[in-house]
């Protein structure tokens, strides 16, 4: 996933729940409803949480230094973590409080405002599923073949991951809301408006802890996918004089890949030869996975115990 196609779903996110967080507020000035109040604190937080996925994009260009040899790449993760234990704790357990405090002091949704929530529930459905949609076609740009399911489990880029689960969320939520007040107004029973609350406060805990644990393996450190690793095996493996006893491989960022590798090499007379040799391989290996920014071959000869490893594929 390019960033620039990461930036363009989050740009569009970041607008409209910027937009719609002002009529949720308005919404809940008007007719005190906790549905609309909890719906307006969950566009506020990804509100932020989409401002903080820029800073991390940003942040994460900067040059590498002595401190940090391999560059800042990993700085995405650390913001995508970050949001979400913000829509855990702002988004999730505040809907969950407001429902509980209206759960227990119901009132109806009285007025001549009383039209307002629905109104701005409808639009602000449309809103999102524009931004929606936004993500989707981003994330169909590098999804392949996945189901949605793989995408967001092995997507080493962490901002459309965030930013779908973020819309669908919001979706969802923007639902139980809608059946919440509309519940409210049918029944002028306030009972209806924290039950809606509480479900939207369950919703957003459970994709604050998927998200949490997803960007958390990013975070210890990530293999290449599967198919890189092919590419690479097959781009050392190119040369018939080379063998790989041992092969790891680390994402440094989304879009930087360590590769270390033990290979066996044909016997030579000078340094100057390994040498080429290996510079051989990390140019083919750059060549197969452009992202491979960081290469360390170790060169080997062939001996009994070599090419046994290297049958059984060890790594």
């Amino acid at each position: 996933m390019s960033a620039s196609g990461g930036n363009k779903a989050i740009v569009a996110a970041l607008s409209a729940n910027l937009a719609i967080a002002v009529m949720k507020f308005i919404a809940f000035a008007l007719t005190r409803s906790s549905s609309m109040l909890a719906e307006a604190i969950h566009s506020l937080a990804d509100s932020g949480n989409q401002a903080l996925l820029l800073v991390g994009g940003k942040r994460a260009r900067r040059q590498a230094s002595p401190e940090h040899p391999f560059g800042y790449g990993r700085e995405r993760y650390v913001y995508a973590f970050i949001v979400s234990i913000v829509l855990f704790s702002v988004g999730g357990l505040f809907a969950l409080y407001e429902a509980y405090h209206k759960w227990q002091d119901p009132h109806p949704i009285e007025g001549r405002w009383w039209w307002v929530p629905l109104a701005v529930l409808v639009g602000a459905i449309i809103a999102e599923a524009f931004s929606f949609r936004t993500a989707i076609r981003e994330s169909n740009h590098t999804r392949g073949k996945q189901s949605w399911k793989q995408f967001v489990r092995t997507a080493k880029a962490p901002e459309l991951p965030v930013v779908l689960l973020e819309d669908l969320g919001a979706l969802l939520g923007l639902i139980f809301a809608l059946f919440g007040v509309s519940m409210t107004l049918l029944t002028h029973n306030g009972i209806w408006d924290a039950l809606g609350t509480g479900m939207i406060g369950v919703l957003l805990v459970f994709i604050a802890v998927i998200l949490g644990m997803e960007t958390k393996s990013l975070l210890l450190g990530e293999s290449a996918t599967k198919e890189d690793v092919r590419r690479i095996e097959a781009a050392l493996q190119e040369d018939p004089d080379t063998r790989i006893i041992h092969l790891k491989t680390l994402h440094l960022g989304p879009e930087e890949l360590l590769v270390a590798a033990k290979i066996t090499m044909a016997r030579s007379d000078t340094g100057q030869e390994i040498a080429d040799g290996i510079n051989a391989a990390e140019a083919r290996i750059r060549a197969a996975v452009p992202i491979a920014t960081a290469i360390y071959l170790e060169p080997d000869v062939f001996t009994s115990k070599n090419a046994q490893d290297a049958g059984q594929g060890t790594r």
